[in-house]
């Protein structure tokens, strides 16, 4: 099988399973998706919709994010963790969207990664998500399954991001990566997957799964 043609059958297998997969952060606007996403950096998504509510009612416009002092910035995202650098990344790319961008989140890769914090991981989330643009989030879900599934040999996020566009139907990219996040919690995880019965075990090309997935243990 043409590894495109694997790339369409694996999409179609996710829709059936996760046809409404969306992004697990809530928000009601793009710049709040922003933020969230900055917050989630090594803490759960879980998490970030604890505080999100409380956090976004504190301050409660773009303006107010620019405007806050970082001290009570940082006590508001403490509970995520690495609050110091969160907190002043969110003031600043807060700052920069208002005197730089209107007030509006960019629409292109370039200028989003302009952006403290942001990087094109984030980007890519922000462009498929807000923009609905071909995207490619190559979280470690994504980057783990693409490659048992043999949709890339790479393990760096960028180049996974570049084996995968090459693949992916650019329409489809972006559900993708969302529905690639639930497989790889609920069936396809880093330790113990859930081998017997996976829906995507005829397109898994990793030997230590495909020969004795029941005695596999990482």
């Amino acid at each position: 099988m043409k590894i495109k043609d694997k790339a369409a059958a694996v999409c179609d297998l996710l829709d059936g399973i996760y046809p409404a997969a969306v992004c697990s952060l809530q928000y009601d606007k793009p710049y709040e998706l922003m933020i969230a996403v900055r917050l989630s950096a090594q803490c759960t998504d879980a998490r970030v919709n604890q505080i999100a509510p409380s956090l976004f009612r504190q301050f409660p416009t773009l303006q107010s994010f620019a405007e806050a002092e970082l001290t009570a910035l940082e006590q508001a995202v403490k509970p995520c963790g690495f609050y110091h650098a969160k907190a002043k990344s969110i003031k600043e790319m807060c700052t920069i969207l208002i005197e730089r961008f209107g007030g509006e989140v960019p629409d292109n890769m370039d200028d989003l990664l302009t952006l403290p914090g942001i990087g094109r991981k984030t980007a890519n989330l922000l462009l498929g998500d807000v923009y609905g643009q071909p995207a490619v989030v190559t979280d470690t879900h994504c980057i783990r399954i693409a490659g048992r599934l043999g949709l890339t040999k790479r393990h760096a996020p960028e180049q996974v991001e570049e084996d995968l566009r090459k693949v992916l139907p650019p329409e489809r990219s972006s559900r993708f990566c969302h529905q690639i996040v639930l497989f790889g919690r609920d069936t396809c995880r880093a330790r113990n997957p859930l081998c017997e019965g996976c829906p995507l075990k005829a397109y898994c090309v990793d030997p230590s799964f495909t020969k004795n997935p029941n005695q596999k243990k990482r």
